[in-house]
């Protein structure tokens, strides 16, 4: 039973509580101006019904009205109690002033702002809550302003007041104006773009400006002029043609969008020519053909647009004679604009870099068939191009445009020749084609070839109309010493004052004295290049051969001598070719020993390791009975210059000198030469020897290669050794030579050799000699099977050409040690060592395996074997009685002379 008791307070009459609330009321008589308490009691009282919480808050505040949290509570429970009621019930009126109440002492919390504007905003009182933002801005201070403007914000824009959400943004970019962006999207979203674009411009104007989007200058420019190009209608209030003018100069490398949007503005205001203007203006300004790109696809766009329109209107209206002269009109300057992209392409790339030979040729060969715009395009050519900047050969553009008067006739008149004659009209040219290549003579290039070039076109100018005089004439004029001398390479002196070195200009002197001039001229021509020290090999050689063909041999000598001294190696190498190869075939035997200083001279200064072509080789002639000289028998072709020199000296020794000398020569080849080249050297040693003394003189020329060469050389000499051996019948110095090369021969990979040996062997052998070359051939595995790294890299050939890799060995287990797959690798080698074993003897076979039964060898023992040595029976019989511990002594009498004069026994 609940006990309820009214409490006769005179202050509070009307006060009941219940006994349950008796211990909080008295503890609240004791401290009443305790926030906790109030607190515990209205914790306590939260199941109560509303008017009694109610008052039990108004109690405490009362008490403590400056209390933020019992406001805060006190506010949040009124605010609860109407949530679900309608907006028009009395019951918010009071929780309105209860709020109002609560900012007489709580006005400095931007919290309960907050929630009161909220509120009032969920009330749908828009000048109410409008006001009340207001009262709190004025009443907070201005560091938590940052917290009410963001409702505030989102309260203008939840209604359509435009005006007033324009004025409260107005009043927030104050306190932060890097907000500029969310008022131009809201201007934008409300249709007032006027002041959206001057807002924007004012933001593209401020250096310091930093978006909160991330967006660069550059985007919010490109905003801006879509913003203005796309509204000209709405947008009064700015210069649009200064604005996108002004973007242009600030962003250079975007402009194609920039001219673009200058276009589209006027476009869609209406201005066509204005816009044809602009994208005209944009063709000849841009610098990028992406830029140029862009501009041009738009511009061809608008075109287009324009005569569907027309074709269009027309449609509607019913054609008329005016209307088809327009549309003929619009058609014929589309299809102009088509037409000119190239040219307009090729000036873009002209401005980007107007010294960029091969693009002005480019622009000739659009011009094709159109003489006059050739001409000026060639004109301004050669006016732009800076022979220090540009790319390519800028001779070419004057060589190309005297071409072009020469192909239409006019090379130095004045009359009037119709320069295509494809076409009607007539051009009176100002320059002609041998104007041109003079003036060209007089530009200063940056290189001497380039000077060169025109002088060389000159001659061919006049050699193509057969001036051969005149062609003469130029050449001379452009190798005759300048005023002042300078060397090739300096670059101090115009190339004017150079020109006289280039080799290209004389080579073509050269070429022209000796089909034109005489046979002084053409000589005074070749020695003052070799004077100058300009001559290559091959300019040696022409001369030489030059005069050998007028018969003065010596002289041609005398040239190659002055070539020789120029050059060094490898350059020198094709004149003592040439050099010694028409000396010989000049004199022979008849100047042997000034044959062999030359050859001594070359050979002293040739190094080895320059190379040479095998058509080079052939050239020198062939050999007496072996084929080229620059060729090996056995392998092929030699490669080395100094193994060429040294076969010409041979071949001269062996036809008209000494065979002992041309044996000397052949010796000193194989050590001058590379150790690639030995080999082939040798064999060509040995073959002329076998040739001249006979194959017995070749034996210490083999056993001098198995010491130089290589072991696998080496081991080819030994087989090639033992095989003539053989042939000729010793039989113990093949053998001999078997046992020495297998020492470098391992089992496991040289399997030829062994092969080699053992029908040797079975040809010419005994059970001895097969057991001592089957005892080597295990020496020789177990000396290789010692060196590990030898072994594990033979190994690791053997098994990765027979299955790919090691691991291929085992499949299946990859976790198997490397070296125990080896091992085992090892084992097979070896059990396959003794399946290669001779066969068991047949009937036939002079010779027994070691292990044939002992009927087998009393069996063979009785056959008669030819190469078995015969001895006298005695001595068989006589070593067959002694018993192994015996000694036969034999006795002879003493002579008496050794005892001298004592008296006879």
């Amino acid at each position: 039973m609940v006990v309820m008791a009214r409490v006769s307070r005179p202050e509070r009459p009307d006060l009941v509580f219940e006994e349950e609330d008796l211990p909080y009321e008295e503890e609240i008589m004791r401290n009443q101006f305790s926030v906790k308490c109030w607190l515990r009691y209205i914790e306590f009282k939260q199941g109560a019904p509303k008017p009694r919480l109610n008052q039990l808050y108004e109690r405490a505040l009362k008490l403590l009205p400056c209390s933020y949290k019992l406001w805060y509570r006190y506010l949040k429970a009124r605010r609860a109690q109407v949530k679900h009621r309608c907006v028009t019930d009395p019951a918010y009126e009071d929780v309105n002033n209860c709020h109002e109440r609560a900012f007489v002492f709580m006005h400095k919390m931007p919290r309960l702002w907050l929630d009161y504007c909220q509120f009032l905003m969920d009330q749908g009182r828009v000048t109410h809550t409008r006001r009340t933002f207001d009262r709190a801005l004025r009443a907070l201070p201005i560091t938590q302003h940052s917290r009410i403007w963001p409702l505030y914000l989102r309260f203008l824009r939840s209604h359509p007041l435009p005006e007033t959400a324009v004025r409260g943004y107005r009043r927030f970019l104050k306190l932060s104006p890097e907000s500029a962006e969310e008022y131009i999207e809201y201007l934008k979203s409300s249709d007032r773009l006027d002041e959206a674009a001057q807002r924007l411009a004012t933001v593209v104007n401020d250096e310091r400006f930093v978006s909160k989007a991330g967006k660069s200058n550059y985007q919010l420019w490109h905003e801006l002029c879509d913003l203005i190009s796309q509204n000209p209608d709405k947008v009064q209030s700015l210069n649009v043609d200064a604005i996108i003018r002004g973007g242009l100069t600030r962003f250079t490398d975007q402009l194609g969008k920039l001219w673009c949007s200058l276009a589209d503005y006027y476009i869609r205001s209406g201005h066509f020519e204005k816009a044809r203007d602009v994208y005209e203006e944009a063709i000849r300004t841009v610098m990028t053909v992406r830029d140029f790109t862009q501009v041009f696809d738009s511009y061809a766009q608008f075109e287009e647009s324009m005569i569907a329109a027309k074709m269009e209107t027309a449609s509607e209206l019913g054609r008329e004679e005016e209307d088809d002269v327009d549309l003929e009109l619009r058609l014929a300057r589309f299809e102009q604009l088509i037409s000119r992209r190239p040219l307009l392409l090729n000036s873009v790339l002209l401005r980007q870099n107007p010294h960029h030979v091969h693009e002005w040729h480019k622009r000739v060969a659009l011009h094709q068939g159109r003489p006059r715009e050739i001409i000026n395009t060639y004109t301004e050519a050669v006016q732009t191009v800076d022979p220090f900047k540009a790319t390519g050969k800028p001779h070419t553009l004057w060589v190309a445009f005297a071409k072009f008067y020469e192909d239409n006739g006019q090379l130095d008149d004045v009359s009037a020749v119709p320069v295509c004659t494809c076409e009607r009209e007539r051009v009176r040219a100002p320059l002609q084609a041998r104007v041109i290549l003079e003036k060209a003579t007089k530009v200063n290039f940056k290189q001497v070839d380039d000077l060169a070039s025109v002088w060389c076109q000159c001659g061919e100018l006049e050699l193509r109309h057969e001036n051969y005089d005149e062609a003469l004439r130029l050449l001379r004029k452009a190798t005759a010493l300048p005023a002042r001398r300078a060397e090739y390479f300096d670059g101090s002196e115009p190339v004017q004052n150079r020109v006289y070195k280039s080799l290209k200009v004389w080579s073509m002197l050269a070429d022209l004295e000796e089909s034109l001039g005489t046979f002084q001229s053409t000589k005074a021509v070749y020695d003052r290049i070799l004077d100058l020290r300009i001559a290559t090999p091959q300019i040696v050689i022409n001369y030489a051969m030059f005069l050998e063909e007028h018969k003065y041999f010596e002289e041609s000598f005398k040239a190659y001598e002055r070539g020789i001294s120029l050059f060094k190696w490898p350059n020198v190498s094709d004149i003592w070719s040439t050099y010694l190869t028409k000396f010989i075939a000049r004199y022979g035997g008849r100047k042997l020993e000034r044959a062999r200083d030359l050859f001594e001279q070359a050979l002293d200064g040739c190094p080895p390791k320059y190379a040479k072509s095998e058509e080079a080789m052939d050239s020198l002639g062939p050999g007496d009975g072996h084929g080229s000289l620059g060729h090996c028998p056995v392998t092929g072709p030699l490669s080395s210059h100094c193994a060429a020199l040294y076969l010409l000296y041979a071949q001269l020794e062996e036809e008209w000198g000494l065979a002992r000398h041309a044996m000397a020569v052949y010796d000193r080849a194989t050590r001058a030469v590379e150790p690639a080249q030995q080999y082939d050297m040798f064999n060509i040693y040995i073959k002329r020897a076998a040739e001249i003394y006979g194959v017995t003189h070749t034996r210490g020329i083999y056993q001098k290669a198995i010491e130089v060469l290589s072991d696998e050389h080496a081991r080819e000499m030994c087989l090639r050794f033992a095989d003539m051996e053989c042939k000729l019948g010793e039989i113990d110095r093949a053998r001999a030579i078997y046992s020495f090369c297998s020492q470098i021969c391992d089992p496991r990979t040289t399997g030829a050799f062994w092969q080699t040996w053992k029908e040797f062997e079975v040809r010419h052998g005994n059970e001895d000699t097969i057991r001592e070359m089957l005892r080597i051939r295990r020496s020789v595995q177990a000396t290789y099977n010692t060196q590990v790294n030898f072994m594990a890299s033979q190994m690791l050939k053997v098994s990765g050409s027979a299955t790919g890799t090691v691991s291929d060995l085992a499949p299946g287990q990859s976790g198997m040690d490397d070296m125990k797959l080896l091992e085992q690798r090892a084992e097979q080698l070896a059990a396959e060592a003794e399946r290669d074993q001779p066969p068991r003897a047949q009937s036939k076979i002079l010779f027994v395996r070691s292990d044939a039964s002992r009927e087998e060898l009393a069996e063979l023992a009785q056959q008669a074997n030819p190469e078995e040595i015969q001895l006298g029976e005695d001595e068989d019989e006589d070593e067959m009685d002694l018993e192994p511990n015996e000694v036969r002594l034999e006795q002879q009498s003493v002579p008496a002379a050794v005892f001298g004069s004592l008296k006879e026994d």
